[in-house]
């Protein structure tokens, strides 16, 4: 079964982008990889492209995955080529993140920490309820 992977990996100059990121696991299917080219969330050098772009090895994509709150947006060189999808760590090998990418998302993931900081980790109990209710009351 090991051929028929490399011989797959190896013969390809060129895949359609749609295919590409479902094989490299960015997204779960095809349809939601070709719903996030059409949407705008993927871009290779910088502007928007079709479902049908072929693209090659060491070409740049920019995709933004997850939602409008927690949304990261990645750089990625393509290092190589598929055309099935394989485990995350097959995945791993067919790109490469930019170091600004990771220090953007790992600030943005900082920042979104912190906000979460003002949050409480857990509900107030009943007694807690009844201080809170006692001294919001008193502060009218």
């Amino acid at each position: 079964m090991q051929n028929n992977t490399n011989n797959k990996t190896q013969g390809l100059a060129k895949i359609r982008l749609d295919k590409w990121l479902w094989a490299a696991r960015f997204y779960r299917t095809r349809t939601l990889a070709k719903q996030a080219i059409e949407g705008g969330r993927v871009h290779y050098a910088g502007s928007r492209v079709k479902t049908s772009k072929e693209i090659a090895v060491g070409d740049e994509l920019t995709i933004r995955q997850g939602s409008a709150t927690a949304m990261t947006e990645k750089t990625v060189i393509v290092e190589a080529l598929t055309t099935q999808r394989g485990n995350a760590s097959a995945a791993e090998v067919l790109y490469s993140e930019t170091k600004e990418s990771e220090t953007r998302r790992a600030y943005y993931a900082e920042q979104r920490k912190l906000a979460n900081l003002a949050r409480p980790d857990n509900k107030p109990n009943k007694k807690e309820r009844r201080d809170l209710h006692r001294f919001k009351s008193n502060q009218d």
